[in-house]
């Protein structure tokens, strides 16, 4: 069949196959009659019987005008039926009826002549409730204005998934006139949308039934090109009275606006939990490079896929750093983040490490100006003023880096270095809501960053000091072997007053001293220098080890209300024995062969500074091959366990006096000193050698 000869329904839409009855008639109950020129009802349907009450039986053969026509109205139907069957005209009206069973009801008539095939004429009646008639104009009515003039987009789709109707707001949203959707199914008119994921939807609401509601779907459309939009969608199954699927229809929403701001809102709401995060995160201790792993940390991925900390060389050393135009930058990098970037990671400089940047790369032109560097979109142009050497342009350019940030990290108006930011993975480019991020947890990060590079300069210096204090003292004096060990404190505290010394004596003795200035930096270093000198001058005196404790004791005290601890031990090879004075110190362990190692028991005496306390000598017996054990308390104090734990397990270690004294001072630190101590140690063994 040619396109001429195939059938078409009304509006010219082609008709593609039989379809069910519709429901309408049904819904209006018409009532269909057929009179004979004399008025006589020839024919009568079932819905007459039930509009008029009469059963066909009653009906047939009667005049209509009895049964079917109120009294008061017989005369002018008369009249209308005879010009119907003489004219050929039809009429329409509306009167009330009488029901068989005495009850009125306006009805609403279609009347029109009919002829047979003989000629023969005869009257049709149409007869439908009018009030069952003006509910479906008004829902119709209705239904027609709604779609016409509702805000949100609405359509009306068949089976085969193609618009049968579309208003106008559905038309502005996809910028095609009504008119042009019918026949057309969204794939054919919407290419820039997801049309399987719409297409599938709509077959699942014409084969299920159940309604699909505030399914967003995106895309462009040609109202708007070049924007990518956001839909909220809802889809009914259409059906008649009888069952019969009809379509589909669908509402559509521009929820563009919405969406936007959702993901505004959203930005801002993870923003502030990232930057509470690194509030929370950075600078839990005062360690620089434990602050700048947590920095990368933080960055990495929320922000970034690969995230660098790199420092001002000369910012690492105490001094300030001012760059010219011309001039390179010299940076250590300090912690370096990937997120599952091996290249990108190879390619960063590794922490520790000290490169010289040009005055063309893009991190130095970040620490000289003190502004940001952003690279959005990168071309492989950017890549060496972005790398560290031609391999790492190579390995920036496999591992996909597309975006670049470098935020400066400054600090009481000093440029430490820079955050450096690089995505690979994260296909958006760095944005300006993104430079504000960076910029807040750099601004943040720098701050405790600062305070740990200060704290570190200033522990170098105390630990410089107090290293510079501590006895360099041969292995062999005054018949004793000697052993000692000085630990710092862990990085996150500060370097405490511990201190030992071996003074050679008169006669061959020796003195053995270990104590601990109580509180840390600067202050306790010099402290413990004061109380060291004073100690050398006092031994030399050959005073008794309570005569000197006292003289220490108004020593400390007017060395602004400092308090230390000491044990002072004077060893006489001659007399086989050492005599000890503590002053508030921990006892001493003395290992011997023959004897579990044991604490000596010792007065322990009050803390130098206290003052008018006064100190005793205890007389201890030393055979050859007997170790004193002299220790502060970092060895064994910890916050989670008993000291008389921790003292039990110090005696367990000291289980063979045959152990050599180094590898004995070894094994001591290495099982006994916690790494997160926060108080150093001083260690000093001292074992009796045989007469010579």
């Amino acid at each position: 069949m040619s396109a001429a000869e195939r059938p078409v329904a009304e509006g010219d839409e082609p008709v593609r196959g039989p379809v069910g009855p519709s429901g309408l008639l049904d819904v209006l109950g018409v009532a269909s009659v057929v009179l004979d020129t004399e008025g006589r009802i020839v024919l009568w349907s079932p819905q007459a019987e039930e509009l008029f009450g009469y059963p066909a039986q009653e009906a047939l053969g009667e005049y209509a005008a009895r049964i079917m026509v109120h009294e008061q109205h017989v005369d002018l139907v008369v009249k209308l039926f005879a010009d119907v069957m003489e004219t050929g005209e039809g009429w329409a009206g509306a009167f009330p009826i009488r029901r068989k069973d005495g009850t009125t009801r306006l009805v609403e008539f279609r009347n029109m002549r009919l002829l047979d095939d003989r000629g023969d004429v005869y009257a049709l009646g149409l007869c439908a409730d009018q009030s069952t008639v003006r509910q479906v104009e008004r829902d119709v009515a209705l239904s027609t204005r709604t779609i016409a003039q509702a805000p949100v987009g609405l359509a009306v789709l068949d089976t085969d998934l193609r618009y049968v109707s579309v208003n106008e707001a559905l038309a502005l949203l996809n910028g095609i006139p009504a008119d042009d959707h019918i026949g057309h199914t969204p794939r054919e008119l919407l290419p820039d949308i997801d049309a399987d994921a719409i297409e599938g939807a709509l077959r699942e609401v014409l084969r299920t039934g159940e309604p699909l509601i505030n399914q967003r779907i995106t895309g462009r459309t040609p109202a708007d090109p070049d924007r990518e939009h956001f839909w909220s969608i809802s889809l009914y199954r259409l059906e008649d009275t009888a069952g019969t699927v009809l379509g589909v229809a669908g509402m559509a929403v521009d929820i563009t606006e919405q969406h936007q701001a959702a993901v505004e809102a959203e930005t801002a709401r993870r923003r502030l939990a990232l930057i509470a995060d690194a509030s929370a995160r950075i600078g839990t201790t005062l360690d620089l490079d434990r602050t700048a792993r947590e920095l990368a940390d933080v960055a990495v991925p929320e922000l970034a896929d690969v995230a660098a900390v790199d420092l001002l060389e000369a910012v690492v050393e105490g001094r300030r750093s001012n760059l010219g135009p011309a001039e390179s930058a010299v940076i250590r990098a300090l912690a370096v983040k990937a997120e599952d970037g091996r290249e990108a990671l190879d390619a960063a400089d590794q922490p520790g490490q000290v490169a010289r940047y040009g005055p063309d790369r893009l991190v130095t032109e970040c620490v000289r100006t003190a502004s940001p560097v952003m690279v959005g979109q990168v071309q492989e142009k950017d890549l060496p003023r972005i790398a560290r050497s031609p391999e790492a342009v190579g390995q920036l350019s496999r591992a996909g880096v597309h975006s670049y940030l470098a935020v400066p990290l400054i600090a009481r108006g000093e440029v430490l270095g820079a955050l450096d930011l690089k995505r690979t993975r994260n296909p958006l480019p760095f944005s300006e809501d993104d430079l504000l991020l960076a910029r807040e947890l750099a601004a943040r990060a720098a701050v405790q960053i600062d305070n740990a590079r200060w704290y570190q300069n200033a522990r170098d210096t105390a630990l410089t000091l107090q290293r510079s204090m501590l006895p360099s003292h041969p292995p062999v004096t005054g018949g004793l072997e000697v052993a000692s060990r000085y630990q710092p404190a862990g990085a996150s505290a500060e370097v405490g007053g511990d201190w030992f010394d071996v003074i050679p004596l008169e006669g061959g003795k020796t003195a053995l001293v270990v104590g601990d200035v109580m509180g840390s930096g600067i202050d306790a270093a010099t402290t413990m220098g004061r109380l060291r000198t004073a100690t050398h001058t006092l031994a030399s005196l050959d005073l008794e080890p309570t005569l000197l404790l006292e003289h220490l004791d108004k020593i400390t005290e007017g060395l602004d209300h400092s308090i230390a601890t000491c044990v002072y031990a004077v060893h006489d090879p001659q007399l086989r024995q050492c005599r000890i004075a503590n002053a508030g110190h921990l006892p001493p362990a003395r290992v011997r062969h023959g004897h579990p190692p044991e604490l000596l028991e010792l007065p322990t005496g009050a803390p130098l500074g206290v003052g008018g306390v006064a100190f005793s000598t205890t007389t201890v017996a030393l055979e050859p091959g007997d170790q004193l054990v002299f220790y502060t308390d970092g060895l064994v104090e910890t916050r989670q366990h008993p000291l008389d734990e921790r003292l039990d397990a110090l005696l367990e270690l000291l289980d063979d006096p045959d152990r050599p004294l180094e590898e004995c001072c070894d094994l001591l630190l290495r099982t006994l000193h916690q790494p997160d101590n926060s108080d150093d140690v001083a260690l000093l063994i001292a074992r009796v050698l045989p007469p010579s």
